[in-house]
């Protein structure tokens, strides 16, 4: 489209000859304005984790690509085992393990049962070997000090540089040694050690560089972008594996119902994560599922959770409450749009994004101030929530012109910002008429046999005159018209250059693409603005997640009736006055709550018995799950609850079953209770739930005493054990010794005739009978195998032989005679090939046989 002049017309409206989107280079498509989603064309996370094990002390450090950050864990002691190792390994599953060539042996046969893990799920890290070099002290020291930071200021002398980091990382410390470590150094030496998460953090930067991790397809001087450093530690957690996760569903992903979101993965199920998730913005979510997988048993931190959501469950805080909860849903993903910053590849739904996410955490943190600052993420938000952020949404909300900015698909800024672009856009505005009457006066002076011209702007070309093709316009040098320089020919339109399309290129130039440039340029200025301040951005980030993560907390204990629970150092194990499963009571009508009591040497053990489907599997999960809740800084659900020290809880309680373990049903059983008597200590939660009965039933029992029986030779050290089963015999022939460690529970029923009423209520006592026959009735079996069975059973347990089922063998015997009298009767006795000795032999006796 063009400026055209034509006898008798009246010249067209601004084109792309005017400032428009059309002369913006290509961009990636935009989201409209308020429906953006930023994480549109995220990619999926990768970890790349760093790992040494030297003198006893274990030193990780990892990258995460999803917000370009670093973190390190602080040198910890570790066994030849390598359990702290595998446990980080389990947590964040990384994409690749990058370690020096030069390891202990020990960390070598680790890395190799790792390497052949090939049914590692979901999928078995990348092992990447070093030379021992780049891990040195010293090189180390140097490249962490020498890196191209974005949160430090560049006004920064080397020296700040230096100090800055130290308050981050500690450079140097005293280890003390391990048992059997450095036996020919002395203490003095000992001082002058880096810490192994100095040289792991070393070697990281090395593999980052090397493998570019995420600007692969940039220039070589882009360097992989660190926007900050962060400390992980793993002490006071307690240790939950993959099984319980899944037995107690915790999590449970299912596969999208969508067609069109299989590919995506999978969703969330029915599960406690499912349940208390209601958080409003993504690294809230994210955030909860880190606490899901990190209970600890750090009590001033659960307690500073509890805080809050007690905090924002008084009735007169409702409102407060959900005020924050509609600006939290405004953080959207800093990480990502300073990553786009520090590569330059900010669109413009970036910073419309970043100016909502600012403004929002500055409504957070004029709440907060209203709020008692004795509660610490109150107090932390007023002070950390810094003046900077007032500073960036005021210099985005002054600079960038958003609606015009979204129309054309990239930067620009507001009128009174630069007075030349201001100048140069009044010129370009201006265009549309001012080449409206250059084209009539072309026009004028062309042959009259071209009936109209049109004056264009292309960018990077200048401007030309367009002149339509005519008829007797056929070969090259038809084209040629005197005064004109010929340039092209595009759809059947002759593009020329005159002398006044050569006057208004020296006149105005590559007007647009210059007005793009400097608007690039103020956009690169207010860029290094806003890096320069990525500090209190990224917290700014971390406590509203937080604060996301304890709202959502707050939101299911009012909806579901929690309470909140006390920590105790003083008992051991957890009392729990009428729990209830958090899951089942919102699956079931009517639910019964029940209570727990495993504190001090009494009862240690607790042995449940009681029909099937008498909700002894839903006790014992509620038991691990009102614990793991109060783990965790949820409120419970119920009455009371008072958690003691717990390091650890097992579960035996489903088999999940797998063709790629190559392991049986039985073999996965043994595997999850070996793993509870290899590691379960006085302090962990151990729950069973029907061991032994995937194998002969007397193998079984004799298996399962001798679990119960190898921890109550432990005494006041054996752990807390809740064991469900229908072995009556462990009771009836008193297999397990008699103490006050042994409490004998039970699920009480009421046989009402025929009927059996389950009343879901735990009490002492041992069960006389499974009722198997009932629970069979209701899973629809025919009555007379329910009798067969009953008969049987009865026999079996008073010791008399099974009879045979009598009308069952006489109705047999009457349909065997009749088949033999049939064929004797189908015989032609006249046929002289019949031989009767033959008939006898192959049908009569075999037959007769049976029948006896």
């Amino acid at each position: 489209m063009a400026f055209r002049a034509t006898p008798g017309r009246t010249p067209p409206g601004p084109g792309p000859g005017v400032p428009s989107a059309s002369f913006s280079s290509p961009q990636p498509a935009m989201a409209a304005p308020g429906g953006i989603e930023e994480e549109d064309e995220e990619e999926p996370a990768e970890i790349h984790l760093c790992v040494l094990w030297s003198s006893g002390y274990l030193g990780i450090a990892y990258y995460d690509t999803s917000d370009s950050t670093i973190h390190f864990m602080p040198d910890a002691p570790d066994h030849e085992s390598l359990k702290l190792l595998q446990r980080v390994l389990d947590e964040i599953n990384p994409q690749s393990v990058v370690t020096s060539a030069k390891q202990d042996e020990a960390m070598t046969q680790f890395l190799g049962k790792l390497a052949s893990q090939e049914h590692r799920e979901p999928k078995r890290p990348e092992i990447i070997l070093l030379p021992s070099v780049d891990f040195g002290p010293e090189i180390s020291k140097q490249r962490l000090l020498s890196g191209n930071y974005s949160f430090i200021s560049e006004s920064m002398t080397a020296t700040e540089k230096i100090l800055f980091l130290s308050s981050i990382i500690p450079f140097d410390c005293v280890l003390t040694p391990c048992k059997g470590s450095f036996p020919d150094i002395s203490v003095a030496q000992l001082s002058l050690l880096v810490p192994s998460q100095v040289r792991a953090l070393g070697g990281l930067l090395k593999f980052l560089s090397r493998r570019r991790v995420g600007v692969e397809l940039e220039d070589y001087s882009v360097g992989v972008p660190i926007l900050g450093f962060k400390k992980f530690v793993l002490t006071h957690l307690v240790s939950i594996d993959q099984d319980t996760y899944s037995v107690l569903q915790i999590f449970k992903s299912e596969s999208h119902p969508s067609v069109y979101k299989v590919a995506s993965g999978l969703k969330e199920g029915l599960s406690l994560f499912g349940i208390l998730n209601r958080c409003r913005c993504r690294w809230g979510q994210k955030l909860l599922r880190l606490w899901f997988t990190r209970p600890t048993r750090e009590l001033r931190e659960l307690n500073s959770r509890l805080d809050v959501i007690e905090f924002f469950l008084m009735p007169q805080n409702l409102d407060m409450a959900q005020m924050m909860h509609r600006l939290l849903s405004h953080i959207k993903n800093v990480p990502l749009i300073l990553k786009r910053m520090k590569l330059s590849h900010t669109k413009v739904s970036d910073w419309q994004v970043l100016y909502k996410t600012v403004y929002s955490a500055l409504g957070l943190r004029d709440a907060c101030r209203s709020l008692p600052q004795s509660i610490q993420l109150f107090r932390d938000i007023t002070q950390e929530f810094s003046d900077d952020l007032h500073h960036i949404a005021s210099l985005i909300g002054k600079v960038v012109d958003f609606e015009e900015s979204l129309a054309e698909n990239r930067f620009t800024v507001l009128p009174n910002i630069d007075p030349e672009i201001d100048a140069k856009k009044r010129r370009l505005m201006g265009l549309p008429s001012f080449l409206t009457e250059v084209a009539q006066k072309e026009l004028e002076n062309l042959d009259s046999c071209i009936p109209s011209c049109s004056v264009i702007y292309i960018p990077l070309i200048g401007f030309l005159l367009s002149i339509p093709r005519l008829s007797f316009m056929v070969e090259a040098s038809d084209f040629e018209i005197e005064g004109l320089d010929f340039m092209f020919l595009s759809e059947d339109k002759l593009h020329y250059r005159s002398a006044r399309t050569k006057e208004l290129d020296a006149l105005l130039g590559d007007l647009h693409c210059e007005i793009r440039d400097q608007e690039m340029l103020l956009m690169h200025q207010l860029q290094c603005q806003v890096l320069a301040r990525a500090p209190v951005l990224t917290r700014v980030l971390d406590l509203a997640s937080r604060l996301d993560v304890l709202l959502a907390l707050a939101s299911a204990a009012r909806d579901y009736g929690y309470s909140r629970p006390h920590y105790s150092p003083c008992i051991q194990g957890v009392r729990i006055k009428n729990g209830r499963h958090p899951l089942m009571e919102l699956c079931a009508r009517t639910f019964v709550p029940n209570s727990t009591d495993c504190g001090g040497d009494q009862g240690r053990v607790k042995v449940i018995t009681g029909p099937n489907s008498s909700g002894k599997s839903i006790y014992l999960k509620q038991v691990g799950l009102i614990t793991f809740m109060a783990l965790v800084g949820s409120f419970v659900p119920a009455e009371e609850a008072e958690i003691g020290v717990i390091d650890a809880i097992f579960t035996r309680i489903h088999s999940c079953e797998s063709i790629s373990l190559g392991l049986s049903t039985f073999m996965i059983d043994l595997n999850q209770v070996a793993k509870a008597v290899n590691n379960a200590t006085e302090h962990s939660l151990v729950l069973i739930d029907e061991f032994g009965k995937g194998t002969n039933s007397v193998d079984g029992l004799a298996l399962l005493t001798a679990v119960l029986r190898h921890w109550l030779a432990l005494g006041p050290s054996c752990p807390h054990i809740f064991v469900a089963t229908n072995f009556l015999s462990l009771v009836q022939l008193q297999l397990l010794p008699q103490g006050p460690l042994v409490q004998y529970l039970t699920m009480e029923t009421c046989e009402d005739g025929n009927d059996l009423v389950f009343f879901y209520q735990l009490c002492h006592g041992v069960a006389s009978a499974s009722h198997a026959s009932y629970t069979a009735a209701q899973a629809g079996l025919p009555d007379p195998l329910i009798a067969r069975g009953k008969e049987v059973s009865d026999s079996i347990r008073s010791g008399k032989p099974v009879k045979p089922m009598h009308e069952l063998v006489r109705r047999t015997q009457m349909e065997n005679c009749q088949a033999l009298v049939d064929k004797f009767l189908k015989l032609d006795l006249e046929d002289p090939s019949l031989d009767l000795d033959i008939f006898i032999s192959q049908e009569v006796l075999p037959a007769a046989t049976t029948i006896l």
